[in-house]
């Protein structure tokens, strides 16, 4: 048995990396949300929100951007990021928004996930102060705690649909002030 500390780091994606973001988008979410879904629902919604061709386009788009979680190498969890498309009466242009952020079981609770979403933060307010946007599930009680210690309320509601299920998800915003 080794000894050895796992090293981890975090890179930006690029688009050679469109297959890797697939298959790591789709393992965590199936790891996270996959019994909570009729698998045509399932199977529907990771077909259409994470094919090879969808990670292609985000990842060529220059108001984009997903950054990869390594250990030793290999892919263990990713966080996506651009302008926000939530559905809020206060979105104004130029906001933005914390789209994905999804760690793999095996790599949580070691203080990586905290340093991958500052790493999305520090992306997001590369060009300045802008007011930053979050969907997250309505029961995933973690994720609103963790979000809140980064001064995110919440501030609406709105419907995230998998399939044919409707899921009550939360809107978390923080002011340009941060």
């Amino acid at each position: 048995m080794s000894s050895e500390i796992p090293q981890f780091s975090i890179r930006r994606a690029g688009v050679a990396d469109a297959a890797t973001v697939a298959d790591i988008a789709t393992r965590t979410f199936v790891e996270t949300f996959g019994a909570m879904y009729p698998p045509e629902d399932l199977e529907f919604f990771l077909r259409d929100s994470y094919s090879i061709e969808k990670q292609t386009i985000i990842l060529s788009h220059p108001d984009y951007a997903i950054f990869l979680l390594e250990r030793d190498g290999v892919v263990v969890g990713h966080a996506a990021a651009g302008p926000c498309g939530l559905p809020h009466p206060q979105v104004a242009p130029g906001d933005g928004e914390l789209k994905r952020l999804y760690l793999l079981r095996e790599a949580q609770n070691g203080g990586w996930g905290a340093r991958l979403f500052e790493t999305v933060l520090e992306w997001l307010l590369r060009d300045g102060p802008r007011t930053l946007w979050i969907g997250v599930w309505s029961e995933n009680f973690g994720a609103q705690r963790f979000y809140a210690r980064y001064g995110f309320e919440r501030v609406g509601e709105y419907e995230f649909i998998v399939g044919g299920t409707h899921d009550h998800e939360f809107i978390l915003r923080r002011g340009a002030a941060g």
